[in-house]
């Protein structure tokens, strides 16, 4: 029993799967393998991941076989479509089969070949390959990110079921879970739906081999016409909406009741016949309460055999539930295979894939950022280290925070600073490489993490008191710095000295600037007063020359 509920899970998560996905234009199904094509522009990344999602991978040409499968699926398109052939690093070696080449599936393994005479070998070479109805489907270099006009993708599978033998007059057609059917398909993957006509019975395809509906209402509701119910002593049954009855011949179809036994019962769900009279019945996930008509929602995920699979879990639905892959597991194939995460470049320097998640970590001189565990800062750990500096750049070096550079004779190298030096903490201060720590004395208690605030009971802490910071937070309060900050360089006794110094400064250069002016201007009053003696001079030497004679008398 556990055997067939966990080929249940694997048809409907298959189901699941491929319900909000694109549809393909065709397919076809041989042996364990499913081929289909889907004409949907896309690039090469995009055309993967589509495959992937539906619970495969773009198609691989390995053989003369899938050759052929490519030349019907392709008989009707004439652009170019993706298969999953591409270049993922280095150069093409065009000496090898594959042309360094190798298939999506991460290996080179082919018996078929067949490159067109237009291979570029070198290095600057497209690196992803189409084929085309044109170039009569030969392999052709592509540049990836562009967009074809579609792919083809390829599913592998096990316990596949053969054809129905139909008599004259009879005809089956077939539904895959992958999206296409028709009447012609010769292999069947599991949970693929038959319907045999003109009897309008339905198969289901399990374990090679077909069960005729009503099968297990989780799968398409059973093969149902209208609704799917579970009687707990015959299994899963189909019923029809008032007025209306199940088919007797196939079980499954609904057909107008001449008379409906089930109306005076006012079933919530459903009404089956048992025995000789009628009985109310309930949906799947549903069971029936005390009165015999109404139905109760059930947590069907109660029950561990609902996801035997390896790591599915359930998730309880209204009326049923839902086996899903775990967090960092992905669906393929109808198993929930790991996820590797490290794909996407989630850390910053090491990505080390683990079942179910991944581990970053950091390259030697570095530590994991506290505030984000996939990315790195400098770290050193010692009292001094050698700093990182540009390789394009010598000059252009960096420490870790709380440390300073110095440049010496062989290099740059960060020393740790002393923050204890400049008194940010209230009372007692340890210093630490790249940081510090504040404590309080007895009777104090650490408050921001800077400040020792006294106990107002008055109690006095065993021992020291001491009260080691916490991580030191993105904002430290005013007017403390942050610990892992470099503060200045300068004591406030240093700035001090530094204003005293420049104010006597300024007034020796005030003093002599007036001593100087003064000097000048007594040597100025000086000449001044010298050159209006000798004018005076000068003048009174010119009057007495020229002395006006008295007039003589004539005797």
């Amino acid at each position: 029993m556990k055997e067939v509920i966990g080929l249940f899970v694997v048809v409907l998560t298959s189901l699941m799967g491929r319900a909000d996905g694109i549809e393909p234009n065709s397919g076809y199904c041989i042996g364990n393998q499913c081929f289909t094509v889907f004409q949907d522009p896309s690039d090469f990344t995009t055309a993967q991941n589509q495959c992937k999602d539906q619970g495969g991978h773009l198609m691989t040409i390995r053989s003369s076989v899938s050759h052929d499968i490519l030349l019907i699926l392709l008989g009707n398109f004439t652009l170019r479509f993706w298969i999953g052939l591409h270049l993922p690093t280095g150069c093409p070696d065009a000496a090898a089969d594959l042309k360094g080449f190798q298939w999506v599936t991460k290996d080179s393994e082919s018996d078929f070949f067949n490159w067109a005479p237009s291979f570029d070998s070198s290095c600057s070479s497209h690196r992803c390959v189409s084929v085309s109805k044109n170039d009569e489907f030969k392999w052709i270099q592509e540049p990836c990110g562009e967009r074809a006009a579609g792919f083809l993708c390829e599913y592998s599978f096990s316990e596949p079921c053969k054809r129905l033998a139909v008599s004259d007059g009879e005809s089956v057609t077939y539904w895959t879970t992958l999206g296409f059917g028709g009447e012609d398909v010769l292999s069947l993957p599991p949970g693929s739906i038959a319907l045999r006509r003109p009897a309008e019975t339905k198969y289901v395809c399990l374990s090679e081999q077909w069960q005729q509906a009503p099968w297990s209402c989780d799968i398409q509701k059973g093969g149902c016409d209208y609704k799917c119910a579970v009687d707990p002593k015959q299994g899963p049954s189909c019923y029809c909406p008032p007025g209306q009855a199940v088919n007797p011949a196939n079980k499954v179809t609904c057909v107008v009741a001449t008379e409906d036994p089930c109306l005076p019962l006012r079933c919530a769900h459903a009404c089956n016949k048992s025995g000789d009279s009628y009985k109310c019945v309930c949906d799947h996930g549903f069971k029936l309460a005390q009165d015999g008509r109404s139905c109760l929602a059930l947590n069907d995920c109660m029950d561990k055999r609902q996801c035997p699979r390896e790591n599915f879990v359930c998730v309880n639905t209204v009326g049923g539930f839902q086996c899903v892959c775990k967090d960092g597991y992905t669906m393929f194939g109808g198993m929930c295979v790991d996820e590797d995460e490290c794909m996407s470049a989630p850390c910053e320097h090491i990505c080390d894939n683990t079942a179910g998640s991944y581990k970053c970590s950091c390259y030697e001189g570095y530590k994991e950022d506290p505030k984000s565990p996939n990315k790195c800062t400098l770290y050193c750990g010692e009292e001094e280290c050698v700093a990182e500096c540009d390789p394009n750049d010598s000059f252009q070096c960096y420490c870790p925070e709380g440390y300073v550079s110095e440049e010496r004779e062989h290099g740059t190298f960060c020393i740790d600073f002393d923050e204890c030096s400049s008194d940010y903490c209230d009372q007692n201060c340890q210093n630490t490489f790249g940081s510090y720590v504040c404590t309080c004395s007895p009777g104090y208690t650490l408050v921001g993490q800077f400040t020792c605030v006294k106990n107002e009971d008055g109690t006095v802490t065993e021992g020291t008191g001491a009260a080691t910071t916490p991580n030191i937070p993105t904002t430290p309060p005013v007017p403390y710095p942050d610990p892992t900050r470099q503060p200045s360089g300068v004591t406030v006794g240093g700035l001090v000295g530094i204003i005293v110094c420049t104010a006597f400064f300024i007034v020796l250069l005030v003093f002599l600037a007036h001593h100087f002016l003064s000097g000048r201007g007594k040597m100025e009053s000086a000449g001044a007063l010298k050159a209006p003696e000798d004018e005076a001079y000068d003048l009174q030497q010119v009057t007495s020359d020229t002395k006006e004679k008295p007039p003589q008398r004539d005797i």
